[in-house]
């Protein structure tokens, strides 16, 4: 090109420059960037060829795009070359300030490297400034902010062959270069950050999709599910208020949604269960309680709890499953039932007579202390420390229980006392009745154990009649039975088995026939340092003394 239209060329070029990068500012993808980038060398900087070589993760350069010929577009673009080459390359020849320029002089050396590279065909030069075919110019693309600095991260470098004018670019070429080189790498950092942030973008939404198909999968779960579900608050002034429950939770319970979310568990769980539902742990607890229908009565349930957090940092929430089992409880009372209770009169039975007794009961302490003993024996005479009740209570202070029971402890144990043999002096003990029917072995014999069994059945019935709520009436075994009764003085005790075996003597009627049966009864009173089969041996002992101290017409009416 002549000198004297080179300043019509730089206006020229100018704009064709100002165009192209537009263009490659507007593109709408990477892809899209790096050919426009591609084009606008051929098309605004009037060169034949280029190609811009895109830095990969792994360090090594692909031929990303390539512009001015299509059988080297087809042969090299996505070809790669390692990152070793591109840097010996990037250190040889001239350096055009930030541009690098490898004479064909020079660039014979380069011919057998793996870099992917094209020439164009052309005559040899005539003059000193003339582009040989051989010649080599690059221009690295730096991240934005590092231009022109040697520690700068490299983003790619743009290759260029031969000028349409056939020169070798002056100083304005060069500088036109070097900042469309600038420019180009700004476009593609600006686009790399378009399609991140296209791809988090996509990511986000396929996260939110996924949360609110998790979050409708949940709401159905909860829902739907066939036990009972609820949410409720954790943490704060209002800690375990119920949010939400479900229609199995409602249904269980007789109440409606709006007025669950008025009360938390504690509100409903039956009295007697608070400390269970306190004693729960929030996180992974499970309990089995009663709560509260909207009837007034309970159900058994199965409470278990887990945390639900609302965010990463949100608030949590309490997640309770409610299961029924109210059927499960009642087949287990039912067998616990059958366990202690006799099957025929539905009375407590032998066991549980004796453990309902040995609860009552500690043992009395077989020795004290030697000196304890000494002293007692000091003040009151040989042998007393050994042969005197009140041992017991001494024994209690030294802290010498004399084996296992129900009140290790002795802090909280009311000791059970027995009344005076004397004389009633008015103490209050726990009175054991002994009875025995008489007569009942002829009804057997004479009707059948069915009739038997239904005067064993009457004889319960009397006998729980008589007695106080609080007493127990249990069945020893044949027609032997038992009554607890504490807080008894010995009159008390004795008017009761009075009355008791006045009830029994009445006319029973069994398949249309009256019959009647006698009973004896022995008092005896338990109190502590005895056994329970200690305490219901001395009251059958007494029964048999009653029984045989009475005229045997007085016994019964058959």
């Amino acid at each position: 090109m002549e000198t004297e239209s080179e300043p019509y060329v730089r206006l020229a070029t100018l704009r064709q420059l100002h165009q192209v990068m537009a263009d490659m500012n507007t593109a709408r993808s990477l892809a899209d960037t790096l050919q426009t980038v591609a084009d606008g060398i051929v098309n605004g900087l009037g060169y034949e060829l280029a190609a811009v070589n895109l830095v990969r993760p792994d360090g090594d350069l692909v031929v990303a795009a390539l512009a001015g010929n299509s059988a080297a577009e087809a042969l090299i673009t996505g070809r790669v070359g390692s990152r070793a080459s591109w840097e010996r390359r990037l250190s040889m020849g001239e350096a055009w300030g930030t541009l690098r320029f490898i004479p064909h002089t020079e660039g014979w050396i380069l011919d057998e490297d793996d870099v992917p590279q094209w020439y164009t065909d052309g005559p040899e030069p005539r003059f000193e400034d003339e582009w040989h075919p051989s010649d080599r110019l690059f221009a690295p693309m730096y991240t934005p902010g590092v231009q022109g600095s040697s520690c700068g991260e490299l983003l790619g470098v743009i290759s260029v062959d031969r000028p349409r004018n056939g020169r070798r670019p002056g100083a304005w070429g060069r500088e036109a270069l070097q900042m469309y080189a600038f420019h180009a790498a700004i476009a593609i950092s600006n686009a790399r950050l378009r399609a991140n942030m296209q791809r988090a973008l996509v990511r986000l939404e396929r996260e939110q999709q996924a949360l609110r198909a998790s979050e409708e999968s949940f709401r159905q779960a909860f829902e739907y599910a066939p036990s009972g579900m609820a949410i409720a608050e954790m943490g704060g002034d209002q800690h375990g208020r119920i949010l939400r429950t479900n229609d199995a939770l409602c249904r269980l319970l007789g109440r409606p949604a709006s007025a669950m979310r008025r009360y938390s568990f504690s509100d409903l769980v039956h009295p007697e269960d608070i400390g269970t539902l306190l004693r729960t742990s929030a996180e992974g607890g499970r309990a089995e309680l009663r709560l509260g229908r909207r009837d007034g009565t309970y159900v058994w349930v199965s409470l278990r709890n887990s945390v639900v957090a609302d965010a990463a940092d949100g608030p949590r929430f309490l997640l309770t499953h409610v299961e029924d089992i109210e059927e499960r409880k009642r087949r287990e009372l039912q067998l616990a039932h059958r366990a202690s209770h006799d099957s025929l009169t539905g009375l407590p039975n032998s066991a549980e007579l004796r453990a309902r007794l040995s609860a009552r009961l500690c043992r009395r302490p077989q020795s004290l202390p030697p000196s304890a003993a000494d002293s007692l024996d000091a003040a009151y005479g040989d042998g007393f420390a050994t042969d005197h009740p009140a041992v017991h209570d001494i024994g209690h202070a030294f802290d010498l229980h004399a084996g296992p029971g129900p009140y290790d402890g002795f802090d909280h144990h009311v000791h059970t006392v027995a009344p005076d043999s004397g004389g009633d002096d008015g103490t209050k003990g726990l009175a054991v009745l002994f009875c025995d029917l008489d007569g009942f072995k002829s009804i057997n014999d004479r009707f059948g154990h069915n009739a038997g069994d239904a005067v064993l059945i009457e004889v319960a019935r009397r006998l729980s009649r008589g007695v106080r709520d609080g007493d127990t009436v249990a069945r020893l075994g044949g027609d032997e039975f038992v009554v607890l009764a504490d807080g008894l003085g010995k009159a008390d005790a004795q008017d009761l088995a009075v009355r008791l075996r006045n009830e029994i003597i009445q006319p029973i009627r069994v398949d249309g026939r009256a019959m009647r049966v006698g009973a004896s009864f022995g008092i005896g009173w338990a109190h502590c340092g005895m056994t329970a089969d200690e305490v219901l041996k001395s009251a059958d002992e007494r029964m048999y003394v009653e029984k045989r101290s009475r005229p045997k017409q007085h016994r019964r009416a058959g």
